[in-house]
């Protein structure tokens, strides 16, 4: 069982180190009003059965219909991104599709606001490429985003691109905030960078 102990450790007061971390987890996630976190690999059943959870979650939150829909879009937008760009694979490079790479999502809620993150590792070389793509996102009005949403639908996705290239205008424009980027050195891997991406719904 993963190292754990099969035996009820707490007749003697002493908590294992390993229940100590997943309660100081749960309740750093609880505090912050985490309402779904996933971390691991992400393929097409895994996104269909996420997202039928958060679709039952804000059901039963009684979220409104719209920011519902705005919720899952960033969703399939992000986990689209973690199963075409991430670094982390099971699957090969070249595979097309039923690719099967890591990442983590998470969903967050702050007054009458739900703030969605995802993150996972890129080829450090490809980090310049992603800014250049979201900067002007986080300077631009609504107005821009859609006007540029829609002239993206009408040219050719770019080149380094798998899907129609409209995945970030498409988060920037279902958010209620610019999106939020960083980029957080790999400790395992030096060629690695970790790309996190934020969006307020």
């Amino acid at each position: 069982m993963n190292g754990l102990p099969a035996t009820d450790s707490t007749a003697n007061g002493a908590i294992p180190l390993q229940y100590q971390q997943f309660q100081e987890f749960w309740r750093a996630a609880s505090e912050r009003q985490v309402i779904f976190f996933y971390a691991g690999y992400f393929s097409q059943h895994v996104v269909s059965a996420i997202a039928e959870t958060i679709r039952a979650r804000l059901d039963a939150a009684g979220t409104a219909g719209p920011t519902s829909r705005r919720i899952f879009s960033a969703f399939v937008e992000m986990s689209q991104n973690i199963m075409h760009y991430s670094a982390d694979a099971l699957t090969p490079a070249e595979q097309p599709d039923r690719q099967i790479r890591g990442g983590a999502f998470c969903i967050g809620v702050c007054g009458e606001r739900f703030h969605l993150l995802c993150a996972n590792p890129v080829a450090s070389e490809r980090v310049e490429a992603i800014r250049a793509r979201i900067e002007p996102l986080c300077a631009m009005t609504v107005d821009e985003i859609r006007s540029a949403y829609r002239t993206a639908l009408r040219q050719a996705a770019p080149e380094d691109s798998k899907g129609a290239g409209l995945g970030l205008l498409t988060m920037a424009r279902d958010a209620s905030a610019p999106l939020a980027f960083h980029f957080l050195p790999d400790s395992t891997d030096a060629g690695r960078t970790v790309f996190c991406i934020a969006a307020t719904i």
